[in-house]
């Protein structure tokens, strides 16, 4: 892959720095040229990721977070090794050209849009974030090590380019699906996230209690499985839609269904992510019944729905 740089014939306002412009630009053209790949509210790796890189992309998932209309693109070394500003710009050079670059792009597109750079190498020599607004440069943040970068990173995120105020019911639930396909894919409980926008953390986002809010992502996120192409399911559930007998489709489907909400709900206990053992008397009798509608709607999902 050729070197990416700013265009040097791009125009330059009055009220612009040129190196500064350019450069934006040059990551804008970046972004433009992965954006088909990327999915707005998420960290997308542009390209397959190395042995080497799967570490600090998974560092960098747990840690990034962003709000649903932000579009995030992870850069390994194949693609950030080749992607620098002007060398005139002296303070914009964080990583020596020989030493293995990560970097995260991170765009706004409302009004005003901006851009995000962040270099995360633990080899930078200045690992740090970098915001861009209409050819200018609004700020940077400088750290010792790769580390601090990227524990700062949300705070620079939630401060330079998240979107504030009251969202969509529709961008509510997108974070916090995407929130928590983070803490299931990466197996963990201590996954980024900001508990206001979040309706498991903040039910009453969606006028609810915690434990209709926690089967109502379970169901959306274990609907949103079965519905991927690509479903690791897809397999088990066509056996089960294939028995002519409706008796035993229907015992199959049950027991399937119950399988998968149960594994996901002791993922769910073994990382904390709600503490079963403080229910309240009044939560215990709600989970119940949370639990077998929420069973009956995955039977039935599996049983009727190709």
């Amino acid at each position: 892959m050729e070197p990416i740089l700013p265009d040097s014939n791009s125009p330059v306002t009055s009220q612009q720095q040129p190196g500064i412009s350019h450069w934006q630009e040059g990551l804008e053209n970046i972004l433009n040229v992965f954006s088909p790949y990327l999915e707005p509210g998420k960290l997308i790796p542009v390209k397959p990721l190395e042995d080497n890189d799967i570490n600090v992309f998974r560092n960098a998932l747990e840690i990034v977070d962003l709000s649903p209309t932000l579009k995030a693109a992870f850069l390994p070394p194949s693609i950030a090794d080749n992607i620098a500003p002007p060398k005139y710009i002296e303070d914009l050079q964080r990583i020596d050209k020989e030493q293995p670059s990560y970097k995260i792009l991170i765009a706004r597109y409302n009004d005003p849009p901006r851009i995000l750079c962040a270099e995360i190498s633990e080899r930078a020599q200045k690992p740090g974030i970098d915001i861009f607004q209409s050819g200018m440069l609004l700020g940077s943040y400088n750290y010792v090590s790769a580390k601090d970068c990227l524990e700062f990173l949300t705070q620079a995120i939630r401060v330079h380019i998240w979107e504030k105020g009251k969202w969509d019911l529709s961008n509510y639930k997108k974070y916090t699906i995407n929130w928590f396909e983070k803490v299931l894919d990466l197996e963990k409980g201590t996954v980024r996230v900001a508990e206001d926008y979040s309706y498991f953390h903040s039910p009453t986002i969606i006028k609810s209690d915690r434990i209709t809010a926690l089967f109502m992502l379970i169901y959306e996120i274990l609907h949103k499985r079965l519905e991927a192409p690509d479903a690791p399911l897809k397999n088990a559930v066509s056996l089960v839609q294939n028995i002519e007998n409706r008796d035993l489709r229907l015992t199959n489907a049950n027991e399937l269904a119950e399988r998968i909400l149960l594994e996901l709900l002791n993922l769910i206990r073994k990382l904390e992510i709600i503490k079963f053992d403080e229910f309240s008397n009044v939560e215990k009798e709600r989970f119940k019944n949370e639990f077998s509608r929420t069973l009956q709607q995955l039977t039935d999902r599996i049983v009727y729905e190709s």
